[in-house]
């Protein structure tokens, strides 16, 4: 968000519904940057295109590997845009605006990180049933791994807003993000994969969904709160 694309909408902030407003203006700003919306889709697809050239075109191994595949690939896809979550509104002064604004920093976080789900988690689930087919993956699970995909990729979204915070102020600060994050997407990738596993051996799955619902929850409580103290402190800094 640069600075000048932002005075006007934070006067419409400190007059109109918060939320919204931000969440208009982030809107707005990722859809003039296609390419970052483009960049993860394509390593998403690309991957997953290449991976049974790697392994082997055998159906019935390409099916056993297909939900953690997807599900990992889609992580790594949803991680490969976190850095520049709050990154240009670093570097332009923007972040700082953010904070002196009326409302908490909890909104703007908040608004931000759903527009990142709708940017590249929202695309990458809805692109999973083709890619499911292409690898092979029995129809049973299809249904699931959208599903678990729509509940996970928002639960990353909000998680990786944390890390993308607390490296703000860094220069190169990929690795960092990474190893930060990676140890709270476990939970998510364990039972993303584990509903989409119990779907194909015709378990009932609707436990796992609740529990990657829980997740989500949690997320847009407390990751939003947890970003915005850790914006804090890289602006002190």
């Amino acid at each position: 968000m640069s600075t000048v694309d932002v005075q006007t909408p934070v006067s419409e902030v400190r007059s109109g519904p918060g939320f919204m407003a931000l969440f208009r203006i982030e809107m707005l700003l990722a859809l003039r940057k296609r390419a970052d919306i483009a960049n993860p889709l394509l390593f998403f697809v690309t991957v997953l295109a290449l991976l049974p050239l790697g392994v082997g075109p055998e159906p019935e191994l390409l099916a056993k590997m297909a939900p953690g595949m997807i599900w990992v690939m889609a992580l790594l896809s949803t991680m490969l845009s976190q850095e520049s979550l709050f990154k240009g509104d670093f570097e332009d002064g923007t972040l700082e605006q953010l904070t002196l604004l009326p409302q908490p920093l909890y909104f703007a976080v908040l608004a931000k990180s759903l527009v990142h789900w709708i940017a590249t988690g929202l695309p990458l689930a809805l692109l999973s049933p083709l890619l499911a087919l292409m690898l092979n993956l029995p129809v049973d699970g299809y249904v699931c791994l959208l599903a678990s995909l729509l509940l996970g990729t928002a639960s990353l979204s909000l998680i990786g807003a944390i890390g993308a915070a607390l490296t703000v102020a860094l220069r190169r600060p990929g690795l960092l993000l990474a190893l930060i994050v990676m140890p709270l997407y476990v939970p998510v990738l364990i039972f993303g994969t584990g509903a989409v596993q119990a779907a194909i051996d015709g378990y009932a799955y609707s436990a796992q969904l609740a529990i990657l619902a829980a997740l989500l929850a949690a997320a847009a409580a407390l990751a939003p709160l947890a970003a915005a103290g850790a914006i804090r402190i890289s602006l002190d800094n």
